[in-house]
């Protein structure tokens, strides 16, 4: 008897457990916006912490300095924004949909202005409110997707020097916490 109850329950929980599994697939997917804000607060995370603690530490302690020729010039490091560039590069690799990249009205290497008059405009609209992100949807290709762009801020003095003193660079007054453009996240919507 023990037994013959034993067996009617193991399949009862075994079934169960399916229809526990079946139901988490028809939890409704995560709102876009909430996965750009996730992958924002990484990025942003990972370039932080590579400013502070690893380019403005080495400026102090008079280690290696960054510089926009690290490739070709010895015992140097990237800037933070070739740091982020690179991670970009590298994790496109991996064969991701997800695309990021830094982006200005002024931007000292051209390649890194506005796509077009709807980046422009986002670039505006978070110079204007950079507390909020803007956000709308692309076709590229035969996929859609979702893009936000997010505040880039002027976080340390050697960003603000660096941009201010530099040949090629178009605006030469950026302070502290100002907008100096904007990290464009762009993930793909449906399959």
């Amino acid at each position: 008897m023990r037994w013959t109850v034993s067996l009617m329950v193991v399949p009862v929980l075994v079934l169960s457990s399916f229809t526990i599994v079946g139901r988490a697939a028809d939890l409704p997917g995560i709102p876009p916006e909430t996965v750009t804000d996730y992958i924002h607060a990484v990025i942003e995370a990972d370039r932080t912490f590579y400013t502070i603690h690893v380019v403005e530490r080495m400026q102090k302690q008079g280690g290696y300095p960054a510089s926009e020729n690290w490739r070709t010039e010895k015992k140097t490091m990237p800037l933070p924004a070739q740091f982020l560039a690179e991670a970009s590069d590298l994790s496109a690799k991996t064969g991701t949909k997800v695309r990021y990249r830094l982006i200005s009205l002024w931007p000292i290497n051209p390649h890194n202005g506005p796509d077009g008059e709807q980046e422009k405009q986002g670039l505006e609209a978070v110079r204007e409110h950079p507390e909020r992100s803007a956000t709308s949807t692309v076709k590229i290709g035969d996929q859609t997707y979702f893009k936000a762009i997010y505040a880039d801020r002027a976080v340390i003095q050697s960003c603000v020097g660096c941009h201010n003193t530099h040949p090629r660079s178009p605006k030469k007054d950026f302070k502290m916490d100002d907008v100096m453009g904007g990290l464009v996240i762009e993930i793909p919507l449906g399959k």
